[in-house]
């Protein structure tokens, strides 16, 4: 190995964090290195890329917390290089989570969920900063088919006294990711000390709440934005409302097309 790869090397092995969050232009000026002095020392250490070194780092890293701030700076210094068009870079972490998710899920553990939700007396959901939203969609598709799920904290709601209405045969289900809301890890704890059936959905190992779950699935949530991606979680949720009306029977047949009558007769539907 020549003397400028093996001190590209040597920044590589001691400052992870730095390559692994910084542009590949930010580190040549800061290590007085070209940047294909680290294209090569990637090649000679058999990846295929530079990104693919680069990548090596971000998971062993993993563990600590990047501020969205940083990945945000990060995001800059990519669209600078403007090697990939973002577009593209995009659609490849949502298609490689989607994967992931899809080769690596637990069936039994999902199988298991669906049933314990269609058998639960109540269902609440909840969901804070980002996974707000999220709730709101799992929400909407549920009342399509059930009257028996709510979104816990809603508007201003006391999150507490949704917690506090739960009992045994209930189950709660917590999508949070970092950085982690604390009402999302205080509401899984007092659902399980009231023997609630305490579903996690999160992206990392590291959640506080899954000291709290019944289940939990661990969704991939990687992309190059400055936040996490949602739409591994998206799958999951329209996979599990699918399972669920399978479940439900005629019964959930009868209520969604109740409730698709009524919005016609309201006029919800534009018939143009």
């Amino acid at each position: 190995m020549s003397e400028k790869l093996r001190l590209a090397a040597d920044f590589v092995l001691e400052n992870q964090f730095e390559v692994a969050t910084r542009s590949l232009r930010s580190i040549s000026a800061t290590t007085k290195l070209a940047p294909a002095t680290f294209s090569r020392l990637a090649r000679s250490l058999d990846f295929e890329s530079y990104e693919e070194l680069r990548e090596l780092c971000r998971k062993a890293i993993g563990q600590f917390r990047v501020t969205f701030s940083q990945k945000a700076e990060l995001l800059q210094d990519l669209a600078e290089e403007g090697e990939t068009p973002f577009l593209h870079r995009q659609a490849n972490a949502c298609l490689t989570n989607i994967s992931q998710v899809a080769s690596d899920s637990d069936l039994v553990r999902l199988e298991q969920t669906a049933d314990t939700l269609t058998d639960a007396r109540r269902v609440v959901l909840f969901g804070g900063f980002a996974s707000t939203g999220i709730v709101e969609y799992f929400a909407y598709l549920a009342n399509f088919f059930t009257t028996d799920w709510r979104i816990a904290g809603r508007m201003g709601a006391s999150l507490s006294t949704a917690i506090a209405d739960l009992e045994k045969g209930d189950a709660l289900v917590i999508i949070t990711k970092p950085p982690f809301a604390r009402r999302s890890i205080m509401a899984a704890k007092m659902a399980a000390e009231l023997g609630v059936y305490v579903v996690v959905i999160t992206d990392s190992y590291s959640c506080p709440a899954l000291e709290f779950a019944s289940t939990f699935f661990i969704i991939p949530s990687e992309s190059p934005q400055f936040f996490s991606s949602y739409v591994a979680t998206l799958m999951l949720i329209e996979t599990l409302v699918g399972m669920l009306v399978a479940r439900a029977g005629a019964a959930a047949r009868q209520r969604i097309e109740d409730v698709e009558r009524r919005n016609r007769l309201l006029g919800e539907f534009w018939e143009g």
